[in-house]
C-alpha cells in the first residue's frame, strides 16, 4: 500500500493512467492487482443484471455484482437523475473483494415511485435502510454518490449500525453560496412555472442531446466516454420519458434536497456528518460543476474519520470517469479498517 499524506503529489510508481495529480489528505492507495477495464476502443462493460425487491411499499430495483465466497457487502447509491448503472466500472474493480449490489432510488432507474409520492430527502433515506434491514441489517460498505453522498450521510448518522465504511463521490452536502453553485439560476427550477417550462424544453430536445447534455456537465472529459454508454444513456432517457412519474421524480427529489439544506437541529446534513463514526473516504473531482470542490474541506473537517482525494482533470462523477483511482482509495480504506481490527 501507498500512503498519501497531505500534499498535492503523484502515487509513486503509478502513470496518470488511474490518477494523475491529486490533493490527498489521509488516503491509503491500495497496491492490489485489478481487473483491466475495457479500452475505448473495445465494448464497454455492460450493466450487471438486477432483480426488483419489495421494501415496504416501494419495488426497488438491485444490480448486483458477486464477489468471492464470503465478500463483505456493499451497498452502492446513485445521485440525483441517475440510476445503478452509474456504478458499473467501479463494482467490477471491487468485485474481487466485495460482494456490490448498486439499487435505484425510488423513482430513478427501473425503480417504481414510492407508494405515498414522497421524494423528500428522507423518504430516500427510508428506502436504503428498508433495503438494508430487509438483508439482515449486518453493517455493508455504503458507497453514494451526489444525491446518494446526503443519503448515505443521513443513514450513517441515523443507523451506525448499518454502514461499516462510508465512500461519498461529490456528496450533495449543503451548501448555499450563490457565489459556490455551478448555475446561480438552478433553484429557480424548483418553482412550479419555471419548472413546466423548463420540463417543455428538455422534453423538447432529442433523446441523445438530452442525454449528451447531462454526459457533459457531470464529466470534466467528455472524450472519457464510450459512445456505446452514450447510446445507452439515451435510450433510457427514451424510455423513462414514457413514465408518468419521471419529471416528478426528479423534480421532487431536487426539491427535497434543497429543502434539507434548511433543516436546522439535529437533521441539519453538516450536524449529521458530525455524527457519523464510520471511517469516511470523500473523494471530490477538482472540476465539479455541480458540488463545488470548494467545500470539500468542510466536508473533511465535519466527518470524524475522514479521509479526502481531490482528483484532477475530473468532475462530478468520478466512479465514472476515475474508476480506477477510486477503486484503489476504496480499497485502501478498507485494509485500513482491517489492519485495526
Amino acid at each position: 500500500m501507498t500512503e498519501a499524506g497531505p500534499v498535492r503529489r503523484v502515487a509513486p510508481g503509478v502513470g496518470r493512467g488511474w490518477l494523475g495529480d491529486a490533493v490527498t489528505t489521509g488516503v491509503t492507495f491500495s497496491g492490489a492487482v485489478l481487473p483491466e477495464l475495457p479500452p475505448l476502443t473495445a465494448p464497454p462493460l455492460p450493466a450487471f443484471p438486477g432483480t426488483v425487491e419489495r421494501v415496504g411499499a416501494v419495488d426497488l430495483f438491485v444490480r448486483h455484482a458477486p464477489g468471492p465466497a464470503g465478500a463483505e457487502p456493499a451497498l452502492f447509491v446513485h445521485g440525483l437523475g441517475g440510476a445503478s448503472t452509474n456504478w458499473t466500472d467501479l463494482m467490477a474493480l471491487l468485485a474481487r473483494r466485495l460482494d456490490c449490489w448498486a439499487l435505484d432510488l425510488p423513482g430513478f432507474g427501473r425503480s417504481g415511485p414510492p407508494a405515498d409520492g414522497s421524494y423528500r430527502l428522507g423518504s430516500h433515506v427510508r428506502a436504503v435502510i428498508g433495503l438494508l434491514d430487509a438483508r439482515g441489517g449486518a453493517p455493508v460498505h455504503v458507497l453514494g454518490n451526489s444525491l446518494g453522498g446526503a443519503v448515505c450521510t443521513r443513514v450513517a448518522a441515523t443507523r451506525p449500525d448499518l454502514v461499516r465504511t462510508l465512500t461519498l463521490v461529490s456528496p450533495a452536502l449543503p451548501n448555499l453560496d450563490p457565489r459556490r453553485i455551478s448555475d446561480p439560476r438552478l433553484p429557480l427550477i424548483l418553482l412550479p412555472g419555471v419548472r413546466r417550462v423548463a420540463q417543455r424544453r428538455l422534453n423538447a430536445l432529442d433523446a441523445r442531446e438530452r442525454a449528451l447534455g447531462v454526459l457533459r456537465l457531470c464529466f470534466y472529459d467528455p472524450d472519457r466516454i464510450h459512445p456505446d454508454r452514450i447510446e445507452q444513456a439515451a435510450e433510457e432517457v427514451r424510455r423513462r420519458t414514457g413514465l408518468a412519474h419521471n419529471d416528478t421524480a426528479f423534480a421532487e427529489s431536487l426539491r427535497g434536497l434543497v429543502r434539507s439544506y434548511l433543516a436546522t437541529g439535529p437533521r441539519a446534513l453538516w450536524r449529521q456528518a458530525a455524527r457519523v463514526s464510520a471511517p469516511t473516504l470523500l473523494v471530490w473531482g477538482r472540476h465539479d460543476r455541480l458540488v463545488s470542490v470548494a467545500i470539500a474541506n468542510r466536508a473533511f473537517a465535519a466527518f470524524p474519520d475522514a479521509r479526502l482525494l481531490v482528483i484532477e482533470d475530473c468532475g462530478h462523477v468520478a466512479q465514472m470517469e476515475h474508476p480506477e483511482a477510486v477503486a484503489r482509495a476504496v480499497l485502501g480504506l478498507l485494509e485500513e479498517v482491517a489492519a485495526r481490527r
